[in-house]
């Protein structure tokens, strides 16, 4: 068998160098090896062998290759967080506050830490990114995404999906319009042909074709009257034919499939993680002559191309002293540092200045807790979390006394101390017993506010000292205008990841210079969201959500998409374009210069977005196409060039079956946030065109 294994990738690395660039020799070899295996053996690669729970000791799920032809087996780990079955692998924050970095850059690290972390363990498939984007804040697995916005879900899904694939297979998830716990097994979303191709399935075509996806995972839901797992349209029309991916569709697991024909023929490729209908229901099939066999190759074709293409079953030279590794342990922090999102800071409250302090008080029951987030299937085994206070008193050390309150409900002798105090610190927010996924977690979190215990903590802290500072932690967004007024500064850190006490701290102590931005809407109430609906068994999305839909209905978010403060200032001016007009598939670069107008080093985000003034059908008041993040020092300036091709200014024209760019004067609008964009041009498009977004 190990020596097969090593043939087997052997051959795949001397296939990949060939000069006929390894494409159509990895097909020839692909032809060969489906042409020695037997059609038993092709239809057990369809479907996993783990067993409904994987077996005692073993870390990865399995689906089976064909050990006589040295075909190497496919080895799945969830890691939307980090590996959630190996004891001491490093977990990040999740992935909402990492889509709050707004820096494609450093989901590329995290990825790469992931996949080389799997990879360590024998591992080669990491069942992430979730890419799904975030409708409503309601969905309890909200924390596993990056955002609501289609442009920024997809440079960050991108970057992630590159990360992972230097060492091991992603898998972009749950396709498609998957964005409800409750009834996700059953729920039919109804969606029109133009929003489900523009705002549901973009981030998708993003991660196959520019970030090369090896595989995807299907969703549980139905889309139009089919379940994902066996939906024609999405998985035979879109994926396979539209885009031309060429790798492999996996079922989500256990409920995920429905039925063998329905399955098969429209396109599911691996079922997982045992067959239920696949196995001998699907020979059967075959022999009946309701599957033809080349349905079969097909699918099995897909998985061996990529094990050959990705070398799989070739020693890796990594050993399992990378899990929760000092470089991984450091990037985690960075990540946490950078994606958490400094939302008030009146009067100048933080940084706190330790030599200007003499007691802090930190308060709340999750002030000394781990709370990396959800416990469904995202679920980590840290070896170790720092929590808020553990940082806090590491970085305090000696020079300021720390009087800890850890508790959610306060007596008389409790607000002496914080009255005593020269600033409180209260952390508070949700838990996995507030949100997560569906039937193994929490599932939907209908109300967005902090539960009465945790508001009222909040509101006599503020009321016993005048400096209190909340930390709070949590998926996505939370309604807070029955506390905000009364709080000097809010510092959102989502679920920070194993050493988030230490960035919470960095943070809070002017370490470091908060950085993040949201990547979602905070509304003031579920009156500017829409309609949330985790009970019918029938849905309808349409096509405006998050701070679109805000945007045209003229509400006023309690935080807007991209909003973000820092301990110092930055000045964006001088918007240059490099033409004015262009056709419908040039590139236009737009610069900007950015200013660090402070007095201490910080990053911004430089955000363009574009309106469609006379378009031919309804679109966004703005929508984001482009960002980048800047790092300045104190003084510095430095200009951001953010390069647009015309043809992702396009929108999906049902009549013609295409994307279609529009002869347009468009307005482009530069600043930092959706609601914060002082800089203005025009681009005009020169003719109308059909094009390849």
């Amino acid at each position: 068998m190990r020596l097969r294994t090593l043939g087997f990738a052997c051959l795949a690395l001397l296939l990949a160098c060939t000069e006929q660039g390894g494409s159509s020799a990895i097909e020839a070899e692909v032809d060969r090896l489906l042409s020695e295996m037997t059609l038993e053996e092709k239809v057990a690669q369809m479907a996993g062998d783990s067993g409904l729970f994987r077996p005692e000791g073993e870390r990865l799920w399995n689906a089976p290759g064909v050990e006589r032809l040295g075909v190497p087996p496919l080895k799945l780990a969830d890691g939307p967080r980090g590996l959630g079955t190996a004891v001491g692998a490093t977990t990040f924050p999740v992935g909402m506050a990492r889509g709050a970095t707004w820096e494609p850059e450093m989901e590329e690290r995290v990825g790469a830490a992931m996949g080389r972390e799997l990879a360590a363990i024998g591992g080669n498939v990491l069942l992430a990114p979730t890419i799904n984007i975030l409708r409503h804040p309601s969905w309890g697995r909200s924390q596993e995404t990056y955002g609501e916005d289609v442009e920024h879900l997809s440079q960050m899904g991108v970057a992630f999906v590159r990360g992972v694939q230097q060492y091991a297979l992603a898998n972009p998830k749950h396709y498609a319009a998957n964005s409800i716990e409750d009834t996700r097994f059953e729920v039919d979303v109804t969606v029109d042909e133009r929003t489900l191709r523009e705002i549901y399935l973009a981030h998708f075509r993003a991660a196959v074709l520019e970030g090369g996806a090896a595989s995807v995972m299907s969703a549980y839901n139905s889309v139009n009257g089919q379940f994902c797992g066996e939906n024609q349209q999405l998985l035979r029309e879109i994926l396979k034919s539209d885009w031309g991916f060429d790798g492999f569709v996996l079922s989500d697991w256990v409920f995920g499939t429905q039925s063998t024909l329905g399955s098969a023929l429209n396109g599911l490729d691996l079922e997982m993680p045992i067959a239920q209908v696949y196995g001998d229901d699907l020979l059967r099939a075959v022999r009946d002559g309701d599957v033809p066999e080349s349905v079969i190759d097909e699918a099995v074709r897909r998985m061996v191309r990529k094990k050959l293409e990705f070398r799989l079953g070739e020693p890796n030279g990594l050993d399992e002293s990378v899990l929760g590794s000092e470089e991984h342990l450091s990037l985690a922090r960075e990540a946490s540092v950078k994606g958490s999102v400094l939302l008030k800071n009146d009067a100048g409250s933080l940084p706190l200045s330790a030599g200007a302090l003499t007691r802090i008080a930190v308060i709340g029951a999750l002030s000394d807790v781990p709370n990396t987030g959800d416990d469904g299937s995202s679920d980590t085994q840290p070896s170790f979390v720092i929590t808020p206070l553990q940082g806090i008193e590491e970085a305090a050390g000696d020079r300021v006394a720390i009087d800890h309150i850890g508790k959610d409900v306060l007596d008389a002798a409790d607000l002496d101390v914080i009255e005593a105090a020269d600033a409180a610190i209260v952390v508070t927010g949700l838990t996995a017993e507030d949100e997560g996924e569906g039937f193994i977690g929490a599932g939907d979190r209908v109300d967005l506010s902090l539960s009465n215990e945790r508001t009222k903590l909040i509101q006599d802290v503020a009321a016993a000292n005048a400096r209190t500072v909340v930390v709070l932690e949590g998926g996505g967004a939370i309604t807070m205008g029955d506390w905000l007024p009364d709080i000097e500064a809010l510092l959102m850190v989502w679920y920070p990841g194993q050493m988030g006490g230490h960035a919470i701290a960095d943070l809070l102590f002017g370490e470091a210079n908060p950085s993040g931005k949201l990547p979602i809407t905070f509304p003031t109430g579920l009156d500017q969201l829409p309609t949330f609906d985790n009970t019918s068994l029938e849905v309808t999305y349409d096509y405006f959500h998050g701070y679109r839909l805000l945007d045209r209905n003229g509400d006023m978010p309690e935080f807007p998409f991209g909003f973000g403060l820092s301990y110092t200032t930055f000045l964006v001016d001088n918007l240059v374009a490099d033409r004015s007009e262009a056709g419908a598939n040039q590139t236009v670069t737009f610069s900007v210069d950015v200013t660090n107008t402070g007095t201490v080093a910080g990053a911004e985000v430089v955000q363009l977005y574009v309106t469609y003034p006379g378009s031919a059908v309804e679109r966004a008041e703005r929508e984001l196409k482009g960002f980048l993040k800047v790092e300045l020092e104190p003084g510095e300036t430095k200009t951001v060039e953010i390069e647009i091709p015309t043809r992702r200014l396009a929108y999906y024209d049902v009549s013609e079956s295409s994307w279609v760019v529009e002869a347009l004067e468009h307005a482009v609008h530069v600043g930092t946030s959706s609601r914060d964009l002082p800089l203005s041009t025009t681009l005009t498009v020169t003719s109308r065109a059909q094009v390849v977004p």
